[in-house]
């Protein structure tokens, strides 16, 4: 950015947006986000989070200052204490509760003012900050390459929520019946003219019952089509319900399994709950859009007809209007934000506490969960009311507004009445026809600014349909009975994002088809990464990571998940019966399979001795199964899926040694490819080769013997 344009003369106001994060774990760059936005890079956070993606670990400051170098923003690195923080360069970011971070905004006397991304804009006393600020505080602030147009990407409605069909007729229809309705409503102001200037004057009680006959039929034909209109409606809104909520839902199941990793439950919850908001939005709006829109304009034509002086009055008091309904747009936008933020917060506790309510209850910890909920519950209704107060003024603003106008326009038109411009039915029917102008430009206006607020909505939701669906590859389709398949792993390294160290490096190794392979290693050294590698769930940055079937065919994991079933550490149970979960919920399940899978995993008379057997309901909570009859649950479902490759990650850590031995046993005679994390000697004893594993890496191959032997071989 050429430096004549890096003075600062004041006559463009910077502003500082509330960006708030969409993962756990993103604060540092939605503080990133923020400041780029206020020197002019105003870009979505979605679109830095696809170009720097933050694990659910979190990011280092290194990492983040990378980040803004990237976005040609100079850093200043500074430790300082609380008195200092009045000598920083504005807005900077600040590391608090040495967890978090955010940005600060202004320092005043008694107060800093901060955007939490978490939480939003807040004040902290002077007295509470040394409690949260670490000391640590990051100025940023443009170079000579900033670029501070970068055009914001557009998110569209369609992007957001699918197409839809079926209902392009009955929107005609609607439409049509609708302009009909106000056709209708329009008529009446003339009736109140007629009356008063014609019929009452002249004691004209044949036109007075004319009229009067006319009109009623009008009022029933109106009400009629009114009906119509509405059950047209019911049928819209719930084909679009059920499209856009299907729509979203399908692209829910099919994004990246990290998705579900970096985000609260509830968050997850919220955000999809924002098709039902748009929804509500969208069919209200457009048909106001269009019918109010055409109302307008007409009943505005007449007004000028009747009086230009009262017309230009009404058009100036809409004026007046329309700039406060601005004035409070932002202030309501963010209070109205942060109240969403909140209650995800809420529901994600809700959610958490109701499912870990047994631990909970352990270490008689509910007073705490239930004053931590509280609290995440009183931030919500403290930005509730916020909106509310902000509601309540903006409608008071209004009301005096309305009544200061009325008493205007009654004050001119009795003048022009008197002066005889404007008989009193004409007055009437003016009247009539100003406060149906008022009506609906009024909630013409409304309207605009409600679809300007569904940003709010479109953008939560968007972090669900913008996130790209796992890559689609070409498929094992007619899988054959016999066929094997080998596995080839080469030179795999792994990591989280660009800017974290790796997990997996550099590992190659291979199993013949038919083969038990065991993995062992110290915790965390990155033997469950492997396993979600090679089923398919990470795909592979650097390396490969192949299955070569008998015809000599590599296959990529993705490619033949049909043949791969595993049973990993957080696989849960779903509601449902027993046989439910091994089958999978399938249409059409094959009982009699279902029992032998029962039985290979050991779990048949476990299931036989209870009293529902097969139907008795299971799921995530209220199970009174062992987490050892869980397990081997899990191991049925696997092998019903019939595959040719096991995967395993301590599938059997919860059995006794006798059960252990007897499900590896019935394993061994199914000649699958096996490959099992495992602790356990006697487990590791049953494999052809274990390879131990040490920070990411194989720093040992061992047979069974070498393993009792304590012979060592170097990978």
């Amino acid at each position: 950015m050429p430096l004549t344009k890096r003075i600062n003369f004041g006559l463009n106001r910077k502003t500082l947006p509330m960006i708030f994060q969409g993962e756990v774990s993103e604060c540092g760059l939605a503080c990133i986000a923020m400041i780029a936005s206020y020197y002019g890079n105003r870009q979505e956070l979605l679109t830095l989070r696809n170009q720097f993606p933050i694990s659910q670990r979190g990011a280092k400051l290194s990492m983040l200052l990378s980040i803004a170098q990237q976005l040609h923003l100079t850093t200043r690195t500074l430790r300082l204490e609380t008195d200092e923080l009045n000598q920083l360069r504005l807005p900077c970011m600040l590391h608090w509760d040495f967890k978090h971070f955010v940005v600060l905004k202004a320092v005043k006397k008694n107060h800093l003012v901060i955007h939490d991304p978490e939480l939003g804009a807040r004040k902290i006393p002077m007295k509470e900050v040394n409690k949260s600020f670490t000391g640590v505080a990051v100025e940023l602030w443009p170079n000579e390459h900033f670029n501070p147009h970068v055009p914001q990407e557009k998110i569209s409605l369609r992007q957001v929520i699918g197409p839809v069909s079926g209902i392009k007729t009955s929107l005609m229809l609607v439409l049509l019946m609708g302009l009909l309705l106000e056709v209708f409503s329009l008529l009446m102001p003339f009736l109140t003219q007629w009356t008063i200037d014609q019929v009452i004057p002249a004691a004209d009680y044949n036109l007075l019952s004319l009229l009067l006959a006319g009109f009623t039929i009008v009022m029933i034909t109106r009400h009629l089509i009114s009906i119509a209109r509405d059950w047209s409606m019911l049928f819209i809104t719930t084909s679009l319900s059920v499209q856009w909520r299907s729509n979203v839902f399908n692209h829910l199941m099919h994004i990246p399994a990290s998705y579900f990793s970096r985000r609260h439950l509830g968050d997850v919850v919220s955000r999809f709950g924002a098709v039902d908001a748009i929804q509500a939005t969208l069919t209200s709006a457009f048909f106001v859009a269009l019918l109010d829109g055409a109302v307008t304009i007409f009943t505005l034509t007449v007004m000028f007809i009747y009086s230009v002086k009262l017309t230009l009055i009404a058009i100036a008091s809409i004026l007046i209007y329309s700039i406060l309904r601005a004035l409070y747009f932002t202030p309501l936008r963010n209070a109205a934000e942060e109240q969403i933020i909140h209650g995800a917060k809420q529901q994600s506790h809700f959610i958490e506490s109701i499912r870990g309510i047994k631990t909970i209850r352990l270490f008689q910890q509910q007073s705490e969960r239930a004053a931590g909920w509280i609290s995440y519950m009183v931030n919500q209704v403290n930005a509730g009311v916020r909106v509310q107060k902000l509601q309540l003024i903006y409608r008071q603003s209004i009301s005096f507004l309305s009544g200061l106008e009325s008493i205007i326009v009654i004050g001119l038109g009795a003048g022009l009445v008197i002066e005889g411009q404007l008989t009193v039915g004409a007055f009437m029917a003016f009247s009539s026809f100003k406060s149906q102008f008022s009506s609906r430009i009024s909630n013409l206006i409304d309207k605009f600014f409600e679809l300007k607020m569904l940003r709010i909505q479109t953008e939560r939701l968007a972090d669900i349909v913008l996130t790209e669906r796992e890559k689609l590859l070409p498929q094992l389709v007619d899988p054959q009975s016999d066929r094997r398949f080998a596995l080839r792993v080469e030179n795999v390294s792994w990591r989280y994002s660009e800017l974290e160290p790796k997990i997996l490096q550099n590992l190659s190794f291979e199993v013949q088809a038919g083969d038990f392979v065991a993995i062992t290693g110290t915790s965390g050294c990155g033997k469950s990464t492997l396993l979600e590698l090679l089923c398919g769930n990470h795909s592979t940055a650097e390396g490969s990571v192949v299955y070569i079937d008998q015809d000599g065919h590599a296959w990529e994991p993705a490619q033949i998940k049909n043949q791969i079933a595993t049973v990993l550490q957080d696989d849960v149970l779903l509601s449902g019966t027993i046989l439910d979960n091994i089958t999978f919920f399938a249409s059409q399940p094959d009982e009699e399979f279902a029992v032998k899978c029962a039985q290979m995993a050991a779990i048949y008379h476990d299931i036989q001795a209870m009293p529902m057997q097969f139907n008795t309901l299971v799921g995530d909570m209220g199970t009174t199964l062992s987490g050892g009859q869980k397990q081997r649950i899990l191991l049925a479902r696997a092998l019903y899926k019939k595959p040719q490759v096991l995967l395993l990650d301590e599938a059997t850590s919860h059995l006794d040694l006798v059960t252990e031995q007897q499900v590896n046993q019935m394993l061994a005679a199914l000649n699958l490819t096996r490959i099992v994390i495992a602790h356990r000697p006697h487990t590791l004893a049953m494999a052809q080769r274990i390879l131990v594993m040490k920070e990411g890496e194989i720093a040992q191959v061992l047979t069974p013997h070498q393993l009792l032997q304590g012979v060592k071989e170097e990978a």
